[in-house]
């Protein structure tokens, strides 16, 4: 997939006011219009503009686009980096559709803040209009996820000041994790959407979850894994060892023989459900280093006591 430079196609400097961007594409929709214009790529330059103007008419999805950075140059090999879109407040909904690139669809299509609209329930009578769902992807610690509770919610929402250029109003918002709660799955809280008209009722605000990474687990679903280091003479003889989990330390048998890439389940020690998931210690055999004589002796030493061939099964 290729990167796409909006700004260029609309022949604008970053720093573009919105009414200036308007005027730009403008002129290049009626310069490459299919229906007038005589340039032998008009139909495909009709559409680069429509789809730079669609996202860089609207504050959300331009300031989104901008926090992708200006050291991308058009045309490069691009992968949307993990969580660029985290932490924007966003009205949700947006195009998705043959008509835009795959670059595009990979930003603002379905599964994106703009690719999912929430419906809007309206007033019947007179101007009275229930506010616009918004919605938001945060990321939360695991342990926020295991343990539940309240924490402060960072969130910044696109705006266009008196000057026509798009800022980021922050905002902080305290919300109640549930305990258990999964990435993807999503908060409501209500009321704290945009404001309603004539009195309506103001709407929600969504956030979906995702989890920071982690320096010791790993999650698929409930389940929690963790590599675990053991010595040679712990997978060889057994031992007990000390595991951490979410829930704090607990002891683990390591069985005599045990293999690395052996998965080991301490269960119900996953995310808290019902039922709750497992933790799974993956053991990783760690072998001490031969960095001084002694040691250097102690692996001779077992080499010709041990005679043992791991590789035996390779020969023909």
């Amino acid at each position: 997939m290729r990167y796409k430079d909006y700004y260029k196609i609309l022949g604008v400097e970053r720093s573009a006011t919105q009414d200036e961007i308007k005027r730009a594409y403008r002129k290049l929709a009626r310069k490459y219009h299919p229906d007038v214009s005589k340039e032998p790529d008009a139909e495909e330059r009709f559409k680069e503009v429509n789809e730079a103007h669609e996202v860089l008419q609207d504050p959300e999805k331009r300031a989104a686009y901008d926090r992708l950075g200006a050291n991308w140059k058009a045309g490069q090999d691009f992968t949307p980096p993990p969580g660029w879109d985290t932490g924007f407040e966003f009205r949700g909904g947006g195009f998705s559709g043959s008509e835009f690139s795959d670059f595009f669809e990979s930003l603002f299509g379905h599964g994106s803040p703009f690719g999912d609209t929430f419906q809007q329930h309206r007033g019947r009578g007179g101007f009275r209009m229930r506010g616009e769902d918004r919605r938001a992807k945060i990321r939360i610690r695991l342990e926020d996820a295991f343990h539940g509770g309240e924490r402060a919610i960072r969130l910044e929402t696109p705006q266009v000041d008196a000057h026509g250029h798009v800022t980021l109003r922050p905002h902080t918002l305290k919300v109640r994790i549930p305990a258990g709660i999964n990435a993807g799955q999503q908060i409501r809280l209500a009321g704290k959407g945009a404001p309603g008209q004539g009195g309506g009722p103001a709407g929600d605000l969504y956030l979906e979850v995702e989890f920071e990474p982690h320096t010791l687990y790993t999650v698929d679903g409930r389940d929690i894994y963790l590599d675990l280091p053991i010595t040679p003479w712990e997978a060889a003889l057994g031992a007990r060892v000390a595991v951490p989990t979410l829930g704090g330390a607990v002891e683990m048998k390591i069985p005599a023989g045990a293999r690395s890439g052996q998965k080991l389940r301490l269960k119900g020690r996953g995310l808290p459900g019902q039922p709750p998931g497992d933790q799974y210690a993956v053991l990783q055999i760690v072998t001490p280093p031969a960095d001084n004589a002694k040691a250097k002796k102690f692996y001779e030493d077992m080499a010709r006591t041990m005679p043992f061939n791991p590789r035996r099964h390779l020969e023909g």
